[in-house]
């Protein structure tokens, strides 16, 4: 018997091994562009392989969660949050037993489209699109994998299979896209439905240990809010005497697991009450099947709640935030003022794309650093930062 573990073998594994619900790598839908298979590699794990080695992966590095790069070397960017993000959906994937490299595949993919600077930028350039079409980064996701990777001789962007940009998709295509996009459904599959909700388990946690690390967040104001103070009093239990970094730290430990474990046992009740038994029947159930339970839900929403009031609203976040899109503001209106200041393959794109979203796909492409060096160069000595 050959050691050589083929693509056939990985996928009669995954019909032996999946739910009936599950996404098989070999009954996926296919790609717009038709390729051969790849000997070793399912679809799903071309996917995943095509967003890390793309460009706008590695830009992510630069970008904005929620502290601009120069603010410090320990807190999160758009790539750690995609990578802790991809980390959590193969575990939950892998207990409901769905197809863990397209749920992993759609979490890699799903913030390429991010401007710099955060959701501030997005915000700032949504604005200045607004009559240009409009702009959002799961639109601008898609765009990115469909039309702006530029790395195969006979088709623009990545050629990723339909349930991958179904995924990214995330709340269906409300407006004109120049590639066919997948067919709109009720739901997703389950694998996108725990991509988008293993993203939240993600930014959720990491923002809460950022604002605690830059001192922005109060452990005696965090100790109203239920999921906090319940997590933290069952870790101080079984701890014992232990440093109050230590002790932080396996609070969000617990509190991720806290999350994951009520999300897969709560998806799994409801999937099993649901009585579906396929893919398609999954894509035609009336509301989503991969959620936590109420009580958990409504705690996971105080939170959230708690983070937007004291740490995202911050009058340390907002002033970085307010000239992050600041820079990005005067970047378009200078871009469009004088597009000789774009480089060719920007210019290149006017004909067919027009000029307005040739340049809102540049600068929604910059990482926080080159939007800054970019600024300095076009603007002048203002140094917003």
């Amino acid at each position: 018997m050959s050691v050589i573990r083929t693509r056939e073998i990985f996928e009669r594994e995954e019909a032996e091994r999946l739910a009936p619900f599950a996404v098989k790598s070999a009954e996926s839908r296919g790609r717009a562009v038709a390729e051969p298979e790849h000997p070793y590699r399912t679809a799903f794990q071309r996917d995943r392989d095509r967003v890390v080695h793309s460009r706008a992966f590695r830009r992510l590095e630069y970008k904005t969660q929620v502290f601009v790069f120069h603010e410090g070397d320990h807190y999160r960017n758009r790539l750690t949050h995609t990578l802790e993000g991809g980390q959590i959906s193969r575990t939950i994937a892998r207990v409901l037993r769905l197809n863990e490299e397209l749920a992993e595949a759609v979490v890699l993919a799903h913030d390429l489209g991010h401007t710099p600077f955060g959701h501030a930028g997005e915000r700032a350039l949504a604005e200045l699109m607004k009559e240009e079409g409009g702009f959002d980064h799961n639109r601008q996701s898609l765009r990115t994998v469909d039309l702006l990777e530029e790395r195969y001789p006979d088709f623009r962007g990545l050629n990723l299979t339909s349930e991958t940009r179904e995924g990214i998709l995330k709340h269906g295509c409300r407006w004109e896209h120049p590639v066919a996009v997948p067919e709109p459904t009720p739901q997703p599959s389950l694998e996108a439905q725990v991509a988008d909700v293993a993203d939240e388990i993600a930014y959720t946690n990491h923002d809460l240990d950022d604002g605690l690390r830059a001192g922005l967040l109060d452990l005696d104001r965090l100790e109203d809010v239920a999921l906090w103070s319940e997590t933290r009093r069952e870790v101080s239990e079984t701890l014992g005497d232990v440093s109050e970094r230590v002790r932080r730290a396996q609070t969000i430990v617990a509190l991720i697991n806290r999350l994951v474990t009520d999300l897969v046992e709560a998806s799994a009740a409801r999937v099993e009450a649901s009585g579906v038994g396929s893919v398609d029947a999954v894509r035609h159930t009336a509301g989503r099947l991969v959620d936590f339970s109420p009580e958990i839900e409504k705690q996971k929403r105080d939170l959230k709640r708690f983070l937007h009031r004291h740490f995202y609203q911050h009058p340390r976040v907002l002033e970085m935030s307010e000239k992050g899109a600041r820079v990005l503001g005067e970047l378009y209106r200078a871009f469009r003022d004088d597009p000789r200041q774009l480089p060719a393959n920007a210019r290149e794109r006017f004909p067919s794309d027009g000029e307005a979203r040739a340049v809102a796909d540049y600068v929604a492409g910059m990482t926080d650093r080159f939007a800054m060096a970019e600024h300095r160069r076009i603007l002048g000595s203002h140094e917003p930062f």
